[in-house]
């Protein structure tokens, strides 16, 4: 008898131990405000080579932005328009063009909401399945030419980016 109480015992101890409550504490990938200087450098760059004057922002998977750069010539307007297209994206978890394009029913909506733009020209910034932030690019003529730069600048990252610890 005392034998039977102690291999139930012992098993109710293992079964307990197994079991795990969950985590208190999350741990949580982030972007580096060093990568996200080089991403912001890295769209200003190409968009410049292009010849368009334009404004770059990387903002973390929490929307706050990280990194930003403007142009010389690039308009103050193109700071609050490349960093609400990053929201957007943030917000939808897509590109911000396709995010337009998806949901051209609530677009007008979606852009009175605080903070978010629905327009192209932000992508998001991923890596091994984890969506880290948001780059977004406001000042070439036309989304389409934002998105091409943002394009570039995230190619240029993306292998750094898939194998960081």
């Amino acid at each position: 008898m005392v034998k039977l109480r102690i291999v139930s015992l012992l098993c109710v101890l293992l079964i307990v131990s197994t079991v795990t409550p969950a985590a208190d504490i999350i741990s949580a990938k982030r972007l580096s405000p060093d990568l996200a200087l080089e991403m912001v450098k890295a769209a200003v760059k190409s968009c410049r080579a292009d010849g368009y004057q334009v404004t770059a922002v990387v903002v973390a998977s929490d929307g706050a932005e990280v990194a930003l750069m403007r142009d010389v010539h690039a308009s103050r307007f193109t700071i609050q328009i490349a960093r609400e297209k990053a929201n957007a994206v943030i917000l939808s978890g897509i590109a911000s063009g396709v995010f337009r394009d998806n949901r051209r029913d609530i677009q007008q909506e979606m852009n009175h909401v605080e903070g978010i733009l629905v327009l192209q020209g932000g992508l998001p910034i991923e890596a091994g399945g984890y969506q880290l932030g948001a780059i977004g690019v406001s000042g070439a003529p036309g989304g389409e030419r934002d998105e091409v730069c943002a394009r570039k600048a995230l190619n240029e990252f993306q292998e750094r980016l898939e194998f960081a610890e």
